[in-house]
């Protein structure tokens, strides 16, 4: 089922995630409930190595919605003070586990250690958020692979809102390996001709005015504002700021950018909706491979 866009302003449609995800999920019960019907309940476990608020809220979230839709979510806290070598030996450890389908390694990470060189112990098989050098490598080749979960929901998102993609001119603004490359990479595999600025590109307007899609995905509130874009835009906004009030705002001026362009993504309720669902996903697909 795809989405309507339903307007906001008068110019500007907003492309929210809450139905969508509602969709994926809705799915997902039921993928979990057969599997667990054939003995393979499906299990996720989530490894944590800091003692930051925002990512324990994050993996709550993770595990309360794993829970309703009746997946087992395992969160593996290693505490801050872990080492390179500790987290390494739990990857795969959980890679090795047979009732584990998928592995999540949550950021930030201690000091000293790097998320590449971690992930790199999670099976790629058992990889559900695409952290995995290998994965990224695949994905980058167009070979089968999971995919980094925000990236995935971008596209979701457009797909949903049956936003065409083919010859249409992509920008997308940040760089990571989460959310920027593979974004771009997925947007290439669908015939869009795509730009990517990072914190060197020069003159930054010059190059979002003229998208047709953009997706921003830098965490720098406030970044994008109306000389930014065009009426024709479709503005994606991965931006997940931290506010004053305990909510959260993006990396686009709302404010400023709605009535300027033809579709924007709340924040919250636009991507984030959808990444949690399409993480839980990818478990009951890993979980479903894992009985052939």
């Amino acid at each position: 089922m795809t989405g309507q866009l339903v307007s906001d302003e008068p110019t500007t449609a907003v492309l929210s995630g809450v139905a969508l995800a509602k969709e994926i999920r809705a799915g997902v019960t039921a993928a979990a409930e057969a599997l667990a019907g054939a003995g393979t309940p499906p299990r996720l476990a989530v490894v944590v190595a800091t003692d930051d608020e925002s990512t324990a809220w994050y993996v709550r979230s993770i595990a309360n919605a794993a829970s309703k839709t009746g997946i087992r979510c395992d969160i593996v806290d290693l505490g801050p003070e872990a080492t390179p070598g500790q987290i390494r030996s739990r990857l795969t450890e959980l890679s090795a586990d047979t009732s584990v389908h998928g592995i999540m390694l949550q950021t930030p990470l201690p000091g000293g250690a790097s998320v590449e060189d971690l992930a790199a112990s999670i099976a790629p098989e058992k990889d559900v958020d695409g952290a995995n050098p290998e994965s990224l490598g695949r994905l980058s080749a167009g070979m089968p692979a999971f995919v980094p979960a925000t990236a995935a929901a971008v596209l979701e998102l457009l797909d949903h809102y049956e936003v065409p993609l083919a010859g249409r001119r992509a920008v997308v603004v940040g760089r990571s390996n989460v959310v920027g490359k593979p974004a771009a990479q997925l947007l290439l595999q669908r015939d869009a001709t795509v730009t990517v600025c990072h914190r060197h590109t020069r003159d930054l307007a010059a190059h979002t005015r003229p998208a047709e899609i953009l997706v921003v995905a830098v965490g720098r509130v406030g970044l994008i504002g109306a000389e930014h874009v065009n009426p024709e835009s479709i503005v994606i906004d991965v931006g997940t700021n931290p506010t004053a009030d305990g909510g959260l705002t993006g990396d686009v001026d709302e404010a400023e950018v709605a009535g300027s362009v033809a579709g924007l993504t709340p924040v919250p309720g636009g991507v984030g909706p959808v990444t949690t669902a399409l993480l839980l996903r990818h478990t009951i697909e890993s979980a479903s491979r894992s009985q052939a």
